[in-house]
């Protein structure tokens, strides 16, 4: 009878283990935790050191960053899990001992002194924000082993790593760590780490821009624990208590703007996009020409478009004066509009007459005033030269010497070469080549052009500016090599503007 009793009894049990797993799935199924379905970070744009250059909020204005444990400090990891959740690694989402030691603390003081909840359990308020009452509690343990068992304990850190509050519309370690300290979350010290450790404790009363006192405290409390603990050493700590905190006030990125829009619409999925920018020789370009055209008159713009003629990868992208300035165009890119190139095509012409046998680089070309078919060009200082040598016409930018020169080479002909190396030419509707276009009427991008002069520096060799790594390499013969090294000769003979 009794062996009976105790059968039944296991019978039940088993049956009604059985039962409770098959209602815990089928509500898992029903009610899934609210996991994010892509990567909806903001999209993060760096120069080619990690630097970031812009950063594009996500849909709701939340400044949130990719972040990969691999690329954020061990310090930081170490502070994070002592400081929150110690046997991360070890529980399935719910720490029972960390809930007994919460309960009996506010059962016995009548106030939260120590909080249960695991880093898991946080990851769940943050997706599935719930209210703070007992039901609240438990719809948060119920997530937290939900989350357990769909994703691995490295993807549940990423997600805390991505989305903890740190303040603002600051989300993530990584955006916090640009936004607040200005560097990467994988180059912080101790008294750093511990300081973004405790931040998302209470977001708002530690920030450091607002109240350095308070989240130097709770900085300072966590160093003394983390050498009570011997994660760090004393002198470790010591050290790091010295270092104040000093915060950056909250400014997201902004340098080569209008490249990370472009290289943002290229790429609209992309979380974080790497481009070939130095970050020091963009911001100095930046302000040089900020300063130099604050003087000028309004409506008046200018870009600068800089690259490695090894690779053509570009190094500085200035695509305006200032980007958000209205009455300067600073959101129109100067770098890709169409614009009059000016004397800049009169390189090129000389180098295809030069292999084209019609001159040398000493040949005597005449400066007078002349008469191409109907069409009679002047220099801009309206003076004449006479006989001129073909080195002394280029480097004086003279007019008429150009237009015989084209007119000998021939339009069409100039303007397929040009075509062919890389320069896209752009005419009035019904137009075509003319002798016009070596003086500057045609319409063409700065970016063609620089990727066409590098070929004086690359053996005649034109290409493609690249703005990332991934771009492909594009390269056209523009010319000979002897011809590029006899122009390039030409134009450095020249002296430059304040140097001679």
């Amino acid at each position: 009878m009794q062996k009976r009793r105790v059968d039944r009894i296991l019978g039940w049990l088993r049956w009604g283990t059985v039962a409770l797993l098959v209602t815990l799935l089928v509500l898992d199924f029903a009610f899934p935790p609210p996991l994010p379905r892509d990567r909806d970070t903001s999209t993060l744009v760096v120069a080619r050191d990690g630097t970031p250059l812009r950063a594009f909020a996500d849909r709701q204005g939340v400044w949130r960053y990719p972040a990969d444990l691999d690329q954020v400090s061990p310090l930081y990891l170490q502070a994070l899990l002592d400081y929150e959740d110690r046997w991360f690694w070890k529980h399935p989402g719910i720490n029972p001992w960390a809930l007994l030691r919460a309960g009996g603390q506010w059962a016995r003081d009548g106030r939260i002194v120590s909080g249960g909840s695991t880093l898991t359990m946080q990851v769940a308020r943050i997706l599935d924000p719930h209210s703070r009452t007992p039901w609240g509690k438990s719809k948060q343990l119920l997530r937290a082993l939900q989350l357990e068992a769909r994703l691995s304990k490295r993807q549940i850190l990423q997600l805390y790593l991505e989305r903890a509050p740190f303040g603002g519309t600051i989300e993530g370690v990584e955006a916090a760590s640009w936004a607040y300290l200005g560097k990467p979350a994988s180059r912080l010290s101790q008294a750093e780490a511990a300081l973004l450790a405790v931040l998302p404790q209470a977001p708002s009363r530690l920030r450091p821009d607002r109240h350095p006192q308070a989240a130097q405290a709770a900085r300072d409390k966590l160093l003394a624990r983390m050498a009570a603990t011997g994660r760090w050493s004393a002198v470790e700590v010591e050290d790091a208590r010295i270092e104040p905190v000093v915060a950056r006030s909250l400014r997201p990125p902004l340098s080569a703007a209008l490249l990370a829009e472009r290289l943002r619409q290229a790429q609209p999925r992309a979380a974080r996009i790497a481009s070939t920018i130095d970050p020091g020789l963009q911001r100095t370009l930046e302000e040089r020409v900020g300063a130099y055209f604050s003087s000028l008159p309004e409506r008046t713009s200018a870009a600068l478009l800089v690259v490695d003629n090894q690779d053509m990868q570009a190094r500085a992208y200035v695509g305006s004066v200032a980007f958000g300035d209205t009455p300067r165009l600073g959101h129109v890119d100067m770098v890709r509009a169409w614009r009059s190139p000016g004397s800049t095509l009169k390189p090129f012409l000389y180098a295809l007459a030069l292999d084209d046998g019609l001159i040398h680089s000493e040949s005597l070309l005449v400066d007078a005033p002349q008469t191409f078919g109907g069409y009679r060009p002047g220099n801009f200082d309206s003076a004449f030269n006479g006989p001129v040598g073909a080195a002394a016409a280029l480097r004086l930018s003279l007019n008429v010497p150009a237009v015989d020169l084209l007119d000998r080479v021939g339009p069409a002909r100039f303007s397929a070469r040009l075509a062919n190396g890389g320069i896209a030419l752009k005419y009035p509707r019904g137009g075509k080549p003319n002798l016009s276009m070596i003086l500057g009427g045609t319409g063409a991008r700065l970016e063609d052009l620089v990727g066409a002069f590098a070929a004086f520096n690359r053996g005649g060799i034109a290409g493609r500016v690249r703005y990332t790594q991934a771009d492909p390499v594009v390269d056209r013969r523009m010319m000979s090599a002897g011809a590029a090294w006899v122009v390039r000769e030409m134009l450095e003979a020249n002296p430059r503007p304040g140097y001679g």
